[in-house]
C-alpha cells in the first residue's frame, strides 16, 4: 500500500475569510467542508497530515511578496489562524504523531522547510494537496513535490484561488505537465 500524506496549504483567515487581507473569498469558503473531511479522513487513517502555513513578519520589505501582494498572514495576527472548522480539527489532533504544523515563508511548502525530510522518514510516496491558492502556493508546492519525486494528487474540490483563470490553468498543469492526478 502506498504511503501518503495530506498537505493543507494556507487555509487561513487572510486567504479565506471575506475580511482577509488577501482573500480568495467565496471560492475558498466553498471548499471548507471538503478540506475538513479530507483532513479528518487522513488523520483517522493514520496517514501523515501537514499544515503548511504562510508566515510573514510585519513590515518586512525585503520579502519578495511585499512587492506583489498586500501584507498577509502576519505572525501574531488573526490572519494566520486556520479558517473555520479546520482550526477545530487541528486543535483536537495537534498532539498526534501523524499531525505536523509548520510555518513557511515562500510559496512552496518545501522551500526552506524540513517537509521533504519528514516525508522521506515516513516512507511517503504520494502527496495529496489541498488549500489556497491553486495557482500560487498549491502550484509551487506541487511543482516541488514533482521535482523531488513524489506522486501528486490534487483534490479539485479542495483547492481555490482569487484568480479563476489561474485556478483552471493550474488544474491542467498538475496533470499535463506534472503527471499528477486531479480528483
Amino acid at each position: 500500500m502506498v504511503k501518503r500524506a495530506l498537505i493543507n496549504v494556507d487555509y487561513t483567515f487572510d486567504f479565506v475569510d471575506d475580511a482577509g487581507s488577501l482573500t480568495a473569498g467565496k471560492p475558498a469558503q466553498a471548499i471548507e467542508e471538503k478540506i475538513v473531511s479530507l483532513t479528518k479522513e487522513f488523520i483517522d487513517s493514520d496517514d501523515y497530515v501537514v499544515f503548511a502555513i504562510d508566515a510573514h513578519k510585519e513590515g518586512d520589505e525585503l520579502h519578495p511578496e511585499s512587492r506583489l501582494f498586500p501584507p498577509h498572514n502576519i505572525i501574531g495576527t488573526r490572519g494566520r489562524d486556520l479558517y473555520g472548522e479546520l482550526a477545530d480539527v487541528y486543535e483536537k489532533n495537534k498532539d498526534k504523531d501523524n499531525v505536523y504544523y509548520f510555518d513557511k515563508t515562500r510559496y512552496s511548502a518545501f522551500a526552506g522547510t524540513d517537509l521533504e525530510i519528514r516525508l522521506r522518514e515516513r516512507g511517503i510516496e504520494e502527496v495529496h494537496i489541498v488549500g489556497v491558492c491553486t495557482d500560487i502556493c498549491v502550484l509551487h508546492t506541487a511543482v516541488d513535490a514533482y521535482n523531488k519525486g513524489f506522486d501528486i494528487v490534487v483534490h479539485k474540490d479542495a483547492v481555490a484561488s482569487f484568480n479563476a483563470a489561474g485556478h483552471e490553468w493550474a488544474l491542467g498543469h498538475f496533470t499535463d505537465t506534472l503527471g499528477g492526478k486531479v480528483i
